[in-house]
């Protein structure tokens, strides 16, 4: 599509109420958004804001293709500064919206790509207990998308407080050689993380902070549980697995 077909898009999103013609117009512009030079233009035409507008809707569906379109947008650095405007609205969109949904699903691939850099994480600071809620409840897709967010985060010295003091009273459970690869790997990387931006932080003073279901007494604490799962795990067939675990083990 060229400019002037990006741009009536947009001027038929923002001049229609009727959700059918929202959600094409959303899906097309989100489709034109997977091209680099498309992401630029739609910025341009202030494309951004209209489809924020969107998160607004009551519709979820709406809503969703919103989120779908300022996916693809947000792998543009210039889009993302105009972008972070929504991440506290898709916070809560991601905490209201119902279990595992696409919509909960479309505001963890947005947050994803928005955290990939520590530029916007003091804005995700306090969904931080609600991510690890959906890590607790959420089915392995809601977990493997939460879980890219949460990696994103604790990667970030700043985040680490933070995250520590935070309960998910069911964290083990991701920690055993039976659970879904994609996720055991991620939750490793997770807890690396944290263990390594620990060794900047006061230990006595955190274990003061935190009851038994945080997160810093299961992962950091003196877990003899954590510690039998790390065990275990160094025997699991995947290299990279094992790779995380000793990252953990060594810091």
């Amino acid at each position: 599509m060229d400019a002037d077909d990006l741009q009536k898009l947009i001027h038929l999103l923002q001049s229609t109420d009727d959700p059918l013609i929202q959600e094409q117009a959303l899906i097309t512009l989100s489709n034109s958004a997977a091209f680099s030079i498309n992401q630029d233009i739609i910025r341009n035409l202030d494309g951004l804001s209209v489809i924020g507008r969107m998160l607004s809707d009551c519709i979820p569906r709406v809503k969703e293709k919103a989120l779908n379109a300022l996916n693809n947008l947000s792998m543009n650095i210039k889009n993302q500064k105009e972008i972070q405007v929504y991440i506290m609205q898709v916070c809560k969109d991601i905490e209201s919206a119902s279990l595992n949904s696409e919509l909960q699903q479309a505001g963890l691939r947005l947050l994803t790509n928005m955290s990939v850099t520590s530029d916007y994480h003091h804005m995700m600071i306090n969904s931080i207990p609600c991510f690890l809620h959906l890590l607790s409840e959420g089915n392995e897709r809601t977990q493997i998308q939460v879980l890219k967010v949460l990696v994103n985060l604790s990667a970030n010295p700043a985040m680490t407080r933070h995250i520590l003091r935070a309960q998910v009273p069911s964290l083990l459970l991701l920690f055993d050689n039976c659970i879904n690869r994609d996720i055991l790997l991620r939750a490793l990387m997770f807890a690396a993380n944290l263990k390594k931006n620990m060794n900047n932080e006061d230990s006595t003073m955190l274990q003061n902070q935190h009851n038994e279901d945080s997160v810093f007494v299961t992962l950091c604490g003196d877990s003899t549980p954590f510690a039998q799962k790390l065990a275990s795990l160094l025997h699991h067939p995947d290299t990279e697995v094992k790779e995380q675990v000793v990252r953990i083990l060594t810091q």
